[in-house]
């Protein structure tokens, strides 16, 4: 079985094909075609560390990630999360190829938000606003580069100085990165990938601005302000995950009845009268469609390299 590092599993995933895929692993996962347990999160004895498993079961492939989180390990100057995304045929079990997980995470969370961005905005995307500057941040700042040339991207962080390195170290002349500005005008689309605990996001509720919050993953976190979720139509990707996991909208009070899945969105275009709140929390299946890319994409190669 060949594993692939992470600039590798990068170049696997190309967000076209990738987005394209979600949107088809959306539709099958909500069908019933894919079999995908809530994830599985055991502490460790000590260093607080933290082992999570993620398996899946398509009718055409089988995927399993296994993580580790280590908060203390950038003083050791070592990654805070590892891991690996093994992928099987489903029809009779061969192990065909391991990714790298923390890319794949990456790159699948941040392609989701922009299947979001294609399902809901009606038009044309020129102003994006990206709160945080960790890895998520760049994760939607290379898809929306790959997706949304030419479009101007705004980032907001803890300080000036993050702001400012982040802007400098990922600029590309695909897009326009600069830091937010206190006159900036509505946004399009507004993006937090951070870990807070409290709101990062207190704008009003806008038909003209869809809201995607990314970075909360647990009931205690929150960064989109209970008044914006309950004025908006609610969406999340993962109807099975997100009452346990989508602090956004627990804090928020608002019933589950009222919270639709990506899913349905995809058949039925929500009130375009009505603002719009994203939630992901993502889910194993999104790791299958990665792996569906993975496979097609090695297909392509070995085609060409036959030719």
């Amino acid at each position: 079985m060949k594993h692939y590092c992470a600039t590798q599993t990068q170049a696997l995933l190309p967000f076209p094909a990738l987005v394209d895929m979600l949107a088809r692993t959306v539709r099958d996962y909500a069908g019933g075609a894919i079999a995908c347990p809530e994830r599985t999160t055991i502490p460790t004895h000590d260093a607080g560390g933290v082992l999570m498993c993620m398996p899946t079961v398509g009718v055409d492939l089988v995927a399993a990630k296994v993580l580790t989180i280590f908060g203390a390990n950038a003083a050791l100057h070592l990654p805070t999360v590892q891991g690996i995304v093994t992928c099987a045929d489903a029809h009779d079990g061969r192990f065909l190829f391991g990714l790298d997980g923390p890319t794949v995470t990456m790159r699948r969370t941040s392609a989701i938000s922009m299947l979001a961005i294609r399902t809901f905005i009606h038009g044309h995307v020129r102003r994006v606003l990206v709160i945080g500057t960790g890895t998520q941040a760049l994760a939607h700042v290379e898809a929306l580069a790959a997706l949304h040339p030419a479009i101007e991207v705004a980032i907001r962080g803890r300080t000036p100085e993050r702001v400012a390195r982040f802007c400098t170290q990922y600029a590309t002349d695909r897009l326009t990165l600069r830091p937010e500005l206190a006159e900036d005008g509505p946004f399009d689309v507004v993006i937090t990938t951070t870990s807070s605990s409290t709101p990062v996001y207190d704008g009003p509720a806008d038909p003209r601005c869809l809201v995607i919050g990314v970075g909360a993953y647990r009931p205690d976190m929150a960064e989109i302000a209970p008044s914006v979720v309950r004025a908006s139509q609610v969406y999340v990707d993962d109807p099975v995950g997100a009452p346990s996991e989508a602090g956004d909208i627990l804090q928020a009070g608002l019933p589950w009845d009222e919270v639709r899945a990506l899913a349905q969105a995809l058949e039925t275009p929500p009130d375009r009268t009505r603002p719009v709140f994203f939630k992901s929390v993502g889910c194993a299946a999104w790791d299958l469609a990665a792996c569906r890319v993975a496979r097609d994409m090695q297909a392509r190669a070995g085609d060409d390299a036959g030719m």
